[in-house]
């Protein structure tokens, strides 16, 4: 299949062109603002799909808004009808095509011209009503708040907020470029007017401050919930405006005569993540939890864990290497501790249930012993 994309250089053709380069299937044509519209005829004639990105809303000169949406429209449906084909036509509009501003006429036209093509010649059109879109690559200062926010806050620049309770409709650009291949491959059916899924809506204010929280969760180490939804998609925009220099942190180390302990990350409800080291022969642990559990993963070396049941006394002790990934689990009310019983240095990572309290760290000293 070959596919041409208009507007190829703008924030949505560049996503669109990094998830078709992972097919082998898609060959992309691309027509950018420099080129010469005379040039539509020629690339029409050649594809099997029509991605329309091209337009304009930022203009110098609000006549501009006709020229780079209406018009163009216009050119590109000339040029479907003089090749004879019936090419399918997806076409970015916006929420605004009903506001009755110059901007949303303009993208209303051009959905009239398309609309008009397809009842006349049959070519099947889909029309995305677009809200904000963002992901990575938006242009900061421009027309995002997310992409202006991201780029502000990650790069330690101050941001402007004239309605903190103004609320945003957001599309995620993976589910826009998602919903757009669906197309492209034919499985999107229904109505020309097609809308992307799912669609959030979060205030200026809490778009902020979620921001911010992204950015202190290096001091804090405590990571925001970014599995799912709003959260995800936004953590993964904010990362994309890091610059360079700022990929690395550093996280909290500890060290005496038996190893290392290091802190990684932490979650609002899940606990922590760390690993520590041991050096051969050094026994670290000894103590017990009411109800605090652990997860332990020898990654490097040998270890011996050795376990002593509070109350009855009942001894068990195992053995784990880094060869073999094996996760050990301390159990409520037995005493545990781990020895190093190899001869190179012991690597083991640690999950805990919670992050540590100092104030009630569920943390009691009980020596194991050794079997009787």
């Amino acid at each position: 299949m070959r596919v041409l994309i208009t507007g190829a250089n703008g924030f949505v053709g560049k996503n669109l062109i990094a998830h078709l380069k992972e097919r082998k299937d898609v060959e992309v044509l691309r027509f950018c603002r420099e080129d010469d519209i005379v040039s539509l005829d020629s690339l029409v004639s050649e594809v099997d799909f029509i991605f329309h990105l091209a337009g304009v809303n930022r203009p110098q000169f609000v006549e501009e808004f006709k020229v780079g949406n209406a018009e163009l429209t216009h050119a590109l449906c000339s040029a479907i009808k003089s090749c004879g084909r019936k090419v399918p036509v997806l076409y970015t509009s916006s929420i605004q095509a009903d506001s009755g501003n110059a901007y949303g006429d303009s993208k209303r036209e051009a959905e009239e011209a398309l609309l008009k093509l397809s009842a006349t010649f049959g070519n099947k059109v889909h029309l995305f009503r677009l809200p904000n879109v963002f992901g990575k690559w938006a242009r900061p200062n421009y027309n995002s708040a997310v992409a202006t926010f991201c780029h502000n806050i990650a790069n330690d620049l101050p941001i402007s907020i004239n309605d903190a309770d103004a609320k945003i409709s957001l599309v995620y650009i993976d589910d826009v470029i998602r919903t757009f291949i669906s197309a492209m491959d034919g499985t999107q059916f229904g109505s020309p007017f097609v809308k992307v899924e799912p669609n959030y809506s979060i205030t200026v204010g809490d778009l902020s401050a979620q921001l911010y929280a992204f950015k202190n969760s290096r001091e804090s180490m405590i990571a925001e919930r970014v599995g799912t939804g709003l959260v995800r998609a936004l953590y993964s925009t904010y990362l994309s405006y890091l610059p360079p220099e700022e990929f690395t942190y550093e996280v909290p180390k500890y060290g005496d005569d038996r190893g290392v302990f290091v802190e990684m990350l932490k979650t609002k409800d899940s606990g922590q993540f760390s690993y520590f080291t041991a050096h051969p022969g050094i026994t670290r642990g000894g103590h017990y939890h009411h109800t605090k559990t652990e997860k332990f993963l020898v990654i490097s070396g040998k270890a011996c864990f050795r376990f002593r049941h509070i109350v009855s006394g009942e001894f068990y002790e195992l053995f784990t290497d880094g060869v073999t990934p094996k996760i050990v689990e301390t159990v409520p009310g037995w005493s545990h501790d781990i020895t190093n019983v190899g001869e190179t240095e012991m690597i083991v990572m640690l999950w805990a249930n919670e992050i540590f309290d100092r104030e009630l760290p569920d943390t009691y000293t009980m020596p194991v012993g050794t079997k009787a």
